[in-house]
């Protein structure tokens, strides 16, 4: 595209459609050589998509995600070469031939206050139209590109959220919680208590806001279920005595908090170094484990249990109850089958469509150990949606974490205590290719 030289005319112009001046500015950012004009054009910009509608935002997206790609003939070129000789140098110019000026166009925006935050903001909107629109599936890869190396570990600061912690951040967690809602001010307290600990990483180019947060309870044994982690009734006094006698932690809840950063990984190094923190300041504690849901598993049931032939299909009547878990004589008669079943859901061999459950794949991915499934853990509404109220604990054990971590990502190997294992024994029908190894290797999704 034709560059747009900076000039004083370019910079006052008003009479330009708002849409249209936000491309002129852009056009003119990427023509910009010099650093302290190319920060006054982009604040400009910012300026002007900070008063866009959200239609003509869409539109600047589309421009950003059409416009501004890589000069095909000198791509073309450069292939030609690499493809003839292949050396480091002709591999170099391949690459740099092939970055697409709007990463250039990008890495201006946010030389601009804010810009960080704004780029977030249209990375979370793109996911609306992106599905529609498959042009705009470029300007979000660009954009993760970008964040991954923006946000790189190195960048990251962790700090522990307490209740003397500011204000607006403390509001933010309770706004961003996406596991297990913060119920007001004096649930939040709780969760903030002397036995309990809430790590997050902040980045500088955002103060203030929280990228990923992780919430700790300080118990003695596994923890399997929510209701004694919420509780509310514990004094300040009792809560560091359970802090001292604690030789557990559990990981009960891990929430992102900017949705323009999904794909950019926090978490693995987010619990690594939250163990590394609680072991210093709690040395007796000897075990690291989560207790988390499992998201898929009730969806995943019912498209089993509409299959005629499906062994377990008497199981919808009395799941369609409403109300069967608050009541035993419901309940136990479906226990059984629903932990085996939803220990095979965690175990069973992925296959295209049928992908492993996506928080089984974050901890099992961090080198966790499948460890025990749990009945009810969790009976809040979104818990029966989601899983029957089945809840999971993910063991981290130091001395396991590395292998267990290269045998997932090598060949899908789970690894799994034998009481899981267990859970598939305990009932007339065994599930189809499984073995009652406490290793299962299924094929790569």
């Amino acid at each position: 595209m034709t560059p747009v030289s900076l000039t004083s005319s370019n910079l006052s112009n008003t009479k330009l459609a708002p849409l249209d001046r936000a491309k002129q500015l852009a056009a003119t950012l990427l023509s910009e050589r010099g650093e302290a004009s190319g920060a006054l054009v982009a604040r400009q910009l910012h300026e002007v998509l900070g008063a866009l509608g959200a239609g003509d935002r869409h539109g600047f997206q589309r421009y950003l995600a059409t416009e501004f790609q890589p000069d095909r003939a000198a791509l073309r070129a450069a292939a030609e070469r690499y493809v003839a000789d292949g050396t480091t140098e002709a591999a170099a110019a391949l690459a740099q031939a092939a970055d697409p000026p709007r990463q250039e166009l990008l890495r201006r925006m946010n030389m601009a206050p804010g810009g960080t935050g704004t780029l977030i903001a249209m990375r979370s909107e793109i996911t609306a139209h992106s599905r529609h629109e498959p042009e705009l599936k470029v300007l979000d890869a660009d954009l993760k590109h970008l964040f991954a190396s923006w946000f790189n570990r190195g960048f990251l600061e962790l700090r522990r959220i307490d209740w003397q912690s500011p204000a607006a951040v403390l509001e933010k967690l309770i706004t961003y919680e996406a596991v297990h809602a913060i119920k007001g001010w004096d649930d939040l307290r709780r969760r903030l208590a002397p036995d309990r600990r809430c790590f997050a990483f902040f980045h500088p180019a955002l103060p203030g806001e929280p990228l990923i947060f992780v919430e700790v309870a300080l118990v003695e044994g596994l923890a399997t279920s929510m209701p004694p982690l919420l509780s509310q009734d514990v004094e300040e006094d009792t809560a560091r005595l359970q802090a001292a006698r604690a030789d557990t932690a559990i990981f009960y809840s891990i929430s992102n908090c900017q949705d323009g950063l999904r794909g950019v990984s926090f978490g693995n190094f987010l619990i690594k170094q939250v163990v590394e923190e609680l072991q210093a300041e709690f040395p007796q504690l000897k075990r690291f484990s989560t207790l988390s849901p499992v998201p898929g598993f009730r969806r995943w049931l019912m498209r089993q249990l509409a299959e005629e032939s499906n062994a377990d299909a008497a199981l919808l009547p009395k799941l369609a109850r409403d109300g069967w878990w608050h009541d035993p004589e419901q309940s136990e008669p479906l226990r059984a089958a629903l932990m085996r079943l939803c220990a095979t859901y965690l175990t069973r061999r992925p296959s295209p469509g049928n992908r492993i459950d996506p928080v089984a794949r974050f901890h099992l991915g961090n080198g966790a150990r499948l460890e025990r499934i749990n009945w009810l853990g969790n009976t809040e509404l979104r818990g029966i949606e989601e899983s029957f109220g089945i809840m999971v604990n993910y063991l981290y054990d130091h001395d396991s974490i590395e292998n267990n971590h290269e045998a997932f990502v090598r060949d899908g190997t789970i690894v799994r205590s034998p009481d899981v294992d267990a859970l598939m024994q305990v009932t007339y029908l065994k599930p189809r290719g499984h073995s009652a190894s406490s290793r299962l290797s299924p094929r790569p999704s």
